[in-house]
């Protein structure tokens, strides 16, 4: 292999990395509640069903009726008591009506003071996607070098994967700085 190809391959790893550890932020963006009801709010929640450990998406439909509203229909009946107390235990803050069918879930207003709280929060997940962004860059800035202490690469080819090493990390972290941006002018939005 030459030279330019184990760097390409080095940065294409990382890129990869970088965006999976971006991607991962949005999911998380997504999980935090705003005052509109959304299905990516309770998907996830794991529900105790007969002893194993279930995502709510697998055992139930989940409808958007209004804007502030979400339903909860399971496939199983038998299942309706467990995906409530799941619900009730999360740190959603929501308190499930169960009418024997479904569950409906009503998301109040959020206070000014919750969603400050959230804020917070988003402003937390965005500084551990910028962490784990860093973390790849300098794992792949030790590989990088670690190919030039062996002979497989110039001193000149590292400087300038180094500096595609920095641009990549730079657009990285920028785009994690513009989703929360979004996602805190969505909270702020009364």
């Amino acid at each position: 292999m030459n030279d330019e190809s184990l760097i390409d391959l080095a940065l294409v790893d990382c890129r990869e990395k970088m965006h999976r550890a971006v991607e991962h932020a949005k999911t998380e963006f997504a999980s935090v509640r705003t005052g509109r009801a959304m299905p990516i709010l309770v998907e996830k929640l794991r529900v105790d069903y007969f002893g194993s450990e279930v995502p709510l998406q697998q055992l139930a439909g989940i409808t958007v009726p209004e804007a502030r509203v979400l339903v909860v229909h399971p496939y199983d009946k038998g299942a309706l008591k467990a995906i409530e107390k799941a619900i009730q235990t999360s740190d959603l803050g929501l308190n499930p009506s169960n009418d024997g069918q479904v569950i409906r879930l009503v998301f109040p207003q959020l206070t000014e003071e919750r969603r400050k709280d959230l804020v917070k929060l988003t402003r937390q997940r965005a500084e551990d996607a910028r962490v784990a962004v860093r973390n790849v860059r300098r794992a792949t800035r030790q590989e990088l070098e670690a190919l030039e202490h062996d002979g497989e690469i110039s001193s000149d080819d590292l400087e300038r994967a180094e500096k595609d090493l920095e641009k990549v990390t730079h657009e990285l972290v920028a785009e994690v700085d513009r989703l929360l941006a979004h996602k805190e002018q969505e909270l702020l939005d009364v």
